[in-house]
């Protein structure tokens, strides 16, 4: 039988790093996710030394395993305004250069959209180039992680295709894939039914167009909207069109899909992954 993978959610870091080893302890989190820098800035700084290596003491005293930093919500790298695309890079060149400093296995970010002005294919192109710049420019061994969209707006890698075109181009295997229930299923490429057979079926595409051991993180969330509605809402584990039983499907894939479970749901009082969504996700890998 295949060990559990880490287990745990989005944390908050507000009033220092630390805080987060902190919050990730209270919800009984083994891996968990946060912001490097503010999400919604694009200016970002470094940290201070002394604030590191507190947090480094924090993580060395608790069960937290895997850690992983969330970038902004700002940068665009499919961006036609050459400002736009180079703030994008410049933004998420900190929040990496933040990942290394702190010893995260890496920095999942969003992947823009392509809204006018590029094809779907120059987009694509243009995101690979700007991430092999970005990577150029903070070496290192930390891994800049591609989350897949729900696909609204014009939002790229809504499919296993794009994903895999942009870590072909890119050619680098720092590059790797978070991959977001609720966005699959949003986009229509995970569900609607969750039978042994049809998860293969979606892993068997998958690997397709990626190595599924690139699928690094799972964020773990359900879905507030609809199967292909497109709309990026996420709900608890359970309450919202995906149900439990689609997570329960998920886990019997543990050996393939080998990645951090990190959940971002809204929690149960509305502040964020809590104790009780952690143990309805540990729940599902003794359901079967």
């Amino acid at each position: 039988m295949a060990p559990l993978p880490f287990i745990g959610g989005h944390v908050s870091a507000s009033g220092g790093f630390h805080r987060a080893i902190e919050n990730a302890e209270r919800i009984g989190a083994d891996a968990i996710q946060f912001f490097g820098a503010s999400p919604r800035q694009w200016f970002a700084k470094l940290p201070e030394r002394s604030a590191i290596e507190k947090y480094k003491n924090a993580l060395r005293g608790s069960r937290v395993k895997a850690v992983y930093l969330h970038a902004a919500y700002l940068p665009n790298l499919a961006a036609t305004s050459k400002i736009s695309l180079q703030k994008s890079i410049k933004n998420l060149v900190v929040h990496l250069h933040i990942a290394h400093l702190i010893e995260a296995r890496g920095l999942i970010f969003h992947m823009g959209s392509c809204n006018s002005g590029l094809s779907r294919e120059d987009a694509l192109k243009q995101t690979a180039h700007a991430m092999k710049e970005i990577l150029k420019i903070v070496p290192g061994e930390t891994q800049l992680i591609m989350e897949n969209s729900a696909g609204g707006g014009q939002k790229l890698c809504n499919t296993p295709e794009e994903l895999g075109i942009i870590k072909s181009i890119a050619a680098s295997s720092r590059i790797k894939i978070c991959l977001d229930t609720a966005h699959a299923f949003e986009a229509g490429i995970l569900g609607p039914d969750f039978t042994h057979e049809h998860i293969k079926h979606t892993l068997d595409n998958f690997a397709k167009h990626i190595d599924l051991k690139d699928i690094v993180a799972i964020h773990v969330n359900d879905s507030k909207t609809p199967f292909n509605s497109h709309s990026d809402r996420h709900e608890n584990l359970g309450r919202g069109h995906m149900g439990l039983n689609a997570f329960r499907a998920l886990a019997r894939e543990k050996c393939q899909l080998a990645a951090d479970w990190i959940l971002e749901v809204p929690g149960y009082d509305n502040e964020g992954p809590d104790r009780e969504n952690v143990d309805i996700l540990r729940s599902c890998f003794y359901d079967f």
